[in-house]
């Protein structure tokens, strides 16, 4: 891919900030909607090839339970929240109360809401923040909940980003109770522009483009 040629360790670092600015509007909103201190961090961004993007989350035939959501605006393109069904059972849990819920068995509509209400709150916080620095207009879509092999899941995504290269931007992301750090659930963001979404992105942060 072109742009990356012109990336350094600023521009990550800089992706960084704004994942951490998105995980403390993020963490806030969650603490408001749960009654109780939420504390997220973003642990590490990179932008990785589609087969890492495979394997972060345990191979493409791994079953995880996803929100997408379509990115609207001035960079047009698709992203993915994922954890693991563990992971997603659990917080979903903590959220809701139902200590039996589970995707592949006691499923209930408030617990299926509640993943989708999760992932649209970390949407809408991380693309805020993005909107913020970049100064782009980006609007999140309704949220929609999938459980699937990841490989499914992000097929759509990638074939469209296939067309100018084969990598994505991963934002990790970890986030529990402030009293409960042991807790921790732990999470991928993947942000897949659309292919004329990647100039207006990386122009913003400053990144000559050799194309």
């Amino acid at each position: 891919m072109p742009y990356l040629s012109g990336l350094n360790d600023d521009h990550i670092d800089i992706l960084k900030e704004i994942g951490n600015i998105g995980a403390g509007n993020a963490a806030t909103a969650l603490s408001q909607l749960l009654n109780k201190k939420i504390e997220m961090t973003v642990p590490n961004v990179q932008i990785v090839s589609f087969d890492e993007v495979m394997e972060l989350v345990g191979g493409a035939e791994h079953v995880v339970a996803s929100v997408f959501l379509r990115i609207e605006g001035d960079a047009p393109g698709n992203m993915f929240f994922v954890l693991s069904l563990p992971q997603a059972e659990h917080f979903i849990q903590q959220m809701t109360g139902d200590a039996q819920f589970s995707f592949t068995g006691q499923q209930s509509e408030l617990g299926v809401s509640a993943f989708q209400e999760l992932g649209n709150i970390l949407a809408g916080s991380y693309l805020s923040a993005l909107a913020d620095f970049t100064h782009l207009k980006l609007y999140p879509s309704v949220p929609a909940l999938t459980v699937d092999m990841i490989g499914a899941i992000l097929q759509y995504g990638l074939i469209e980003l296939s067309r100018v290269g084969d990598y994505a931007i991963v934002i990790d992301t970890a986030l529990h109770e402030e009293q409960q750090p042991q807790d921790s659930v732990n999470g991928h963001f993947f942000l897949l522009p659309d292919p004329d979404s990647f100039a207006p992105i990386f122009r913003a942060l400053g990144v000559e483009l050799h194309e």
